[in-house]
């Protein structure tokens, strides 16, 4: 059914009410659109015209946003986002060839990056936009087609494909490993502890599953994987860390397992789309070799 033209106001009203609600001035916003004053005034009183609505409430030669206002502005203002991103897109790509894809930051920087080459030299007509994203988030609110998750396999109103398992090992420098001699599990207690925010209970976990006392738990806690990592090469304490994830701090010797310790996470890495992009051609193409990726770094673990 074809929406009424008064719910359907052009841009450049669009584009003059969303700036001087953001600006708060209808001259900041004349500045910012290369208009006149004038000109972006007429504009936000031919947009309330249109929709019926008082946008701001005027007051000698200041504007403020009535309640309505602000929430159309907002809603306004994440439409135009959108629109700048789709234009931007398909200029970056005028085949249209785009995929939109929101992944783990350490996930995306130490392990898919150095891989997409091979994608893009087998899909030289696709390019991949990526955005991180730590958590979940609403496919229907977003321009993303498909997204690298850590966790349970279930995400409402998406799919998944698991990708591949994790273990993590509690990874330290060689020095801090000579300082404290690890030799029992229990030693692990007497090191500074490095916590993941996202992850709070890993440590825990681990002990448990080797038989040690777990309560009370302190230590550092720190947002990313990478962060982590460095934490631990600088000698700040040890750090359960995705042996995929530090392949280049082992093999360099800035990281070295504190105890031959491995632990499987009980969760995993999944690609995840929005069901009604399924059979989306360029997504398809990404998951295939994706799988094929992850299948083939699964057997040669």
């Amino acid at each position: 059914m074809q929406t009424p033209r008064r719910f359907l106001p052009s841009l450049p009203l669009l584009s003059a009410f969303e700036a001087a609600a953001r600006t708060g001035s209808i001259t900041a916003a004349a500045r910012e659109l290369c208009l006149t004053q004038s000109a972006v005034s007429r504009q936000i009183k031919a947009l309330e015209e249109q929709l019926e609505v008082e946008l701001f409430h005027r007051e000698r030669q200041t504007i403020h946003l009535t309640v309505a206002g602000d929430g159309y502005a907002r809603e306004i203002r994440e439409a135009l986002r959108r629109i700048s991103t789709a234009s931007l897109n398909l200029r970056a790509n005028p085949s249209g060839g785009t995929l939109n894809l929101a992944v783990l930051p350490t996930f995306g920087t130490r392990w898919l990056a150095p891989r997409l080459p091979s994608f893009m030299a087998a899909h030289p007509g696709i390019t991949i936009n990526l955005v991180t994203r730590p958590g979940r988030f609403e496919f229907r609110l977003e321009a993303i087609d498909a997204a690298i998750h850590f966790g349970p396999a279930e995400w409402p109103g998406a799919e998944l494909a698991m990708l591949m398992p994790e273990t993590v090992i509690p990874a330290c420098s060689p020095s801090l490993k000579e300082r404290f001699a690890f030799d029992l599990v229990a030693d692990i207690r007497k090191a500074p502890l490095l916590h993941l925010t996202s992850r709070p209970d890993a440590w825990e976990q681990w002990l448990r599953a080797n038989g040690v006392d777990a309560h009370g738990v302190h230590g550092m806690l720190i947002d990313q994987f990478a962060t982590a990592a460095q934490a631990a090469v600088a000698g700040l304490g040890v750090a359960l860390l995705p042996d995929l994830l530090i392949g280049e701090e082992l093999r360099s010797g800035q990281l070295v397992p504190a105890l031959d310790r491995p632990m499987r996470s009980t969760e995993c890495y999944h690609l995840v789309w929005p069901t009604d992009r399924a059979s989306h051609p360029r997504l398809a193409a990404f998951r295939e070799w994706i799988l094929a990726e992850t299948s083939a770094a699964r057997a040669g673990a």
